[in-house]
């Protein structure tokens, strides 16, 4: 297939520039993977959507403030975006101006607090830094990171809460798991009140999984390889779910990348922690997701791919026609789809 397959018109104002005032209010398509059926709610109706016995999984990862304003011993302005620790203080990173950034360079961050040398490249042109500090490296991240918001965000984020889900709390991606940003506490538990189980797992989400594909035959795409883990108790609650009748529906194409690289030929998962580099795309046959919830994703993404293995190609864009038409939120802090 070519990645003009899924290429759609959308308006530039409706990519969402900031969140709702309340994170549950967004709105949410209802979407029949096997009709192509339409239809529209509020995500706080997402509840009665739900069935009792089904499993919802979640992607517990909580975003770094990894983006780095800093300057090099020669006084050139450096903007830094942590992707990957390397171990002992290294970081695969994005550096802008990268000629400024050749292997040798120093960084300087803040007043000196954080210091940084280049000590080569990886791939993509990423760099490779060694991080120098007195500390926690966390805390000093927080005190001097910033959200790595995406490129169509143009807006400041008043409250970077708002870009964490609220279950959040391994800390390690370089960009939200953004379907899971429309749930509240409060939502979390009547879903669980109705008999959902809810269960979590982790994917540390890179920038590679917006990279675009820049091959026109999609099958050339190679996704950059993401750091995740189901513990035990996770992959025996879905694996009972499943084992009663229950439908396992993925908070995300983070969490649905998780489960389908787990999970073994019967159906199964075990507990699991490593990197994946899956690429889901038309053709693929699903083991473990019978549905999903996400955002609505760029035209000729990943994402949009992964969205079409699940619920047709023609059925998607049909759907995203529609949620342009009746103005849809897109995109980071967008509304959402519940496909089924």
């Amino acid at each position: 297939m070519n990645k003009s397959d899924f290429y759609y018109e959308l308006p530039e104002h409706l990519i969402a520039q900031s969140p709702l005032p309340n994170r549950e209010d967004s709105r949410l398509m209802l979407l029949n993977k096997h009709t192509g059926q339409i239809g529209h709610n509020r995500f706080f109706q997402l509840p009665e959507l739900l069935r009792a016995g089904d499993c919802l999984v979640l992607n517990d990862s909580r975003v770094l403030p990894a983006r780095l304003l800093g300057k090099t011993d020669t006084g050139a302005a450096v903007e830094v975006v942590l992707l990957r620790d390397m171990g002992a203080g290294v970081w695969e990173s994005l550096t802008r101006p990268g000629k400024k950034t050749k292997t040798g360079t120093k960084l300087i961050f803040g007043d000196g607090e954080l210091t940084a040398t280049v000590t080569g490249e990886a791939e993509e042109g990423n760099k490779l830094l060694k991080f120098e500090y007195d500390g926690i490296f966390l805390e000093v991240l927080e005190r001097l990171g910033k959200m790595p918001l995406p490129p169509y965000i143009h807006e400041e984020l008043e409250d970077t809460e708002r870009y964490q889900t609220v279950y959040s709390r391994e800390v390690g991606s370089a960009a939200a798991p953004t379907a899971g940003l429309h749930f509240t506490q409060e939502l979390l538990a009547e879903i669980e009140s109705r008999g959902v189980n809810v269960c979590y797992l982790t994917l540390h989400v890179g920038l590679g999984t917006f990279r675009p594909v820049k091959a026109d035959n999609i099958e050339d795409h190679k996704m950059h390889a993401e750091y995740c883990l189901i513990s035990d108790e996770t992959a025996q609650t879905i694996n009972n779910a499943k084992a009663n009748g229950g439908r396992v529906v993925a908070v995300g194409t983070t969490s649905c990348r998780t489960l389908e690289s787990v999970v073994d030929e019967d159906g199964r998962l075990s507990e699991f922690s490593g990197f994946t580099d899956m690429f889901i795309y038309p053709g693929y046959k699903f083991k473990c997701l019978d549905g999903l919830i996400t955002n609505f994703h760029l035209p000729e993404s990943t994402l949009i791919m992964l969205v079409s293995a699940l619920a047709g190609r023609e059925n998607v864009l049909a759907a995203y026609n529609e949620a342009v038409r009746e103005e849809y939120r897109f995109f980071s802090f967008g509304d959402a789809m519940l496909i089924v």
